[in-house]
């Protein structure tokens, strides 16, 4: 089943840092997930996923995942955990806010 897409910030993230306040928007991962357009790739896989069963995860973060995987040359378990300690990993893969645990 296809992902829902992601939400907007809630009006109790008011007194969160967003990920864009907090992180150089020069580094190279922040210059990337602004060049690669997220919602045509969504487009594109959206006929791979099926109507039934369970939503899928977003593809910005399924695609990211598997970019940073590779580019860094990480295992599954050493992506996974760099990821929560990474806000530039985090802000790659479309979170707004900084993630203290893998809510994926």
């Amino acid at each position: 089943m296809r992902a829902k897409q992601q939400q907007n910030a809630r009006h109790d993230d008011l007194f969160r840092a967003r990920l864009d306040q907090i992180i150089n928007l020069k580094h190279a991962l922040v210059v990337l997930a602004d060049k690669i357009d997220w919602a045509w790739l969504d487009d594109e896989l959206a006929e791979s996923f099926s109507d039934r069963g369970r939503p899928a995860e977003l593809v910005r973060f399924m695609l990211g995942m598997f970019t940073l995987k590779h580019t860094y040359a990480l295992s599954d378990e050493h992506v996974w955990e760099r990821w929560v300690h990474d806000p530039y990993f985090q802000y790659f893969t479309g979170e707004e806010f900084f993630q203290h645990a893998l809510a994926h």
